[in-house]
């Protein structure tokens, strides 16, 4: 990445002094070591990273898409560009055969040739174009997580507007559901899915995992948040009918017999209300080995239940098929005697193996990296 660059209008110069934040606080294996990347950022949530090394995030509660630049190489930005304004909660960013694609709640916009525009440091914000925008407008698990899969198709999820029900996506098939979009029109990859915010691709197989956030007012312990696995495209997730592995809805779950329709079981159970979010495969070879083929998940964190529970990445490691074997921590910290100070939202693997990390309370991206 050529760093030599002067950003006008959109730029602000914002210094990071790791040694203010006390990030002791955090727990991670031994060897690894975190760092702010960036800081006094509005919400960041989606992570990209650009062929020419710029990070670009999106963000829940602002109007921006940001691009972060490391100016020096040191694997810290120190400065940071407006690449597209005036949005409405912007929260996913894909970098894709030279273009960058963001989403807000029902429109996905595309801006061509988005590293010839950042080297050239023009005064004026790139021009941004429609990609597609026949998407529910509806707010309720409407925030996008978006991403191009192994077949060049881009890949979204549409939440289902509600904590529990059945008539929308009885009259729009559109909601509870993971759609790749082909040739202008939506098909259908998961249906029965309440809240997909993140997903990916095992690296050999090409399978898609997503994360999917169980429903509330079951009780502190049920359901479990779930990790789920497309075997087939199509397939059918098990909302609003079931819920994890075995937790039949009280208000829908009598209506299973009548569903002709084969009910797909998560290949793991996350725990209860711990939210998860971002998902990425470890496929570089910085760290060990046992990370690699495997998957990062951000548990955002609980607001419906007693005790907090998530507010954690853990990892889920896989076997060389891609089935499930176990799950850790992998950084703990964030939550202190019910108190939470950050919230992790979307992991994202760099090209250098090292892996960024969004948090949406603290307003930061950290940095991982191992020492080994």
């Amino acid at each position: 990445m050529n760093t030599n660059k002067t950003f006008f209008l959109f730029t602000v110069i914002f210094s990071i002094n790791v040694n203010s934040v006390d990030l002791n606080q955090l727990t991670l294996p031994d060897k690894f070591n975190i760092e702010i990347y960036a800081k006094d950022l509005d919400s960041p949530r989606q992570i990209t990273e650009t062929a020419n090394g710029y990070i670009i995030v999106g963000s829940k509660k602002g109007k921006k898409i940001t691009a972060l630049i490391d100016n020096d190489g040191d694997g810290i930005a120190e400065s940071k560009v407006t690449v597209a304004n005036g949005l409405q909660n912007p929260t996913g960013v894909t970098f894709y055969d030279g273009d960058l694609y963001f989403a807000e709640i029902d429109t996905i916009w595309i801006i061509q040739n988005i590293d010839q525009w950042l080297n050239s440091a023009k005064e004026e914000l790139p021009e941004k174009s429609v990609y597609m925008n026949n998407l529910p407008s509806d707010t309720w698990h409407g925030f996008k997580y978006i991403d191009f899969g192994p077949d060049g198709n881009l890949y979204i999820p549409v939440g289902v507007p509600c904590n529990i029900c059945l008539e929308p996506q009885t009259k729009d098939n559109r909601f509870a559901a993971i759609h790749k979009y082909v040739d202008g029109e939506l098909i259908t990859v998961a249906d029965g899915v309440r809240n997909s915010v993140g997903f990916d691709w095992h690296p050999v197989t090409k399978k898609m995992y997503f994360s999917d956030n169980g429903r509330d007012w079951l009780g502190d312990d049920s359901p479990s948040c779930e990790l789920n696995v497309v075997d087939k495209e199509g397939s059918f997730f098990g909302y609003p009918f079931k819920h994890a592995k075995n937790v039949i809805d009280p208000e829908f779950g009598s209506m299973i017999p009548s569903v002709n329709k084969e009910f797909i079981d998560p290949i793991a159970e996350l725990g209860p209300h711990v939210a998860p979010l971002g998902i990425a495969f470890y496929d570089n070879d910085t760290f060990p080995k046992k990370y690699k083929n495997s998957i990062f998940i951000a548990l955002h964190g609980s607001w419906n239940r007693t005790k907090k529970s998530g507010y954690t990445v853990v990892f889920v490691k896989l076997d060389d098929d891609g089935n499930y074997l176990y799950q850790e921590d992998f950084i703990t910290g964030w939550l202190s005697n019910e108190s939470a100070w950050g919230r992790p939202v979307s992991p994202y693997i760099m090209n250098d193996g090292s892996m960024l990390l969004s948090d949406d309370k603290y307003n930061v991206i950290y940095r991982v990296t191992y020492k080994g």
